[in-house]
């Protein structure tokens, strides 16, 4: 069963978003936020620009799981009606050689997200970028850890400051387990870190 929000959208039709055959727009609001998250498993991911989300305005990201995961233990990001709300994030350009494995992080072949062609406003012209929507779902509070990727990704590009409140102020699960893909981030992190000290030493 698919969420009104997204059965309205499909019903708008979708709009082709590559610039070329090599590459489209991704727009991101939950953890691939955070660079090191999205290259994880789609190493070409290049920030394009920040963005908010445009579809008649009203919208908010909330969290919903449908799916018996060990991934975040929680609810994950999702979009849906609200009144006076919206959504920032990130516009990804990305080669279509990760298109296959970005429809199967989001799990797209399981039935819990599908991928739509959304409008985002930019500093620059509007934009249609890909992006995804939880099918109907159960609401479900977030981990901590998955709450603290978004606002590390939030941070990282620069989202406006009191969107960044907001997430701060999300109620989570208080889950304290190990996480196994928080220690993997941990690992590309550090790798990050060490490369970016190794071009400042040279």
């Amino acid at each position: 069963q698919l969420s009104p929000l997204l059965l309205q959208i499909l019903s708008c039709g979708s709009s082709d978003n590559m610039e070329n055959n090599h590459t489209f727009l991704y727009f991101a609001y939950g953890s691939n936020l955070l660079k090191e998250r999205l290259q994880l498993k789609n190493p070409s991911a290049k920030v394009h620009c920040v963005a908010r989300l445009k579809v008649w305005s009203d919208i908010k990201r909330t969290f919903f799981t449908c799916l018996a995961s060990d991934r975040w233990h929680g609810g994950v990001a999702t979009i849906e009606h609200s009144p006076g709300d919206e959504v920032w994030g990130v516009v990804w350009r990305m080669n279509m050689s990760d298109l296959e494995s970005l429809d199967s992080q989001e799990n797209v072949t399981l039935g819990a997200y599908s991928p739509v062609e959304l409008s985002v406003k930019t500093k620059g012209p509007e934009l249609n970028c890909r992006t995804y929507i939880m099918n109907s779902c159960v609401y479900a509070p977030p981990s901590p850890q998955y709450l603290q990727v978004i606002v590390m990704g939030a941070e990282q590009n620069g989202l406006p400051k009191d969107y960044q409140e907001k997430l701060r102020a999300i109620k989570t699960n208080m889950y304290e387990g190990p996480l196994p893909v928080m220690a993997e981030l941990e690992r590309a992190r550090r790798r990050a870190k060490e490369k970016a000290s190794h071009h400042s030493d040279a």
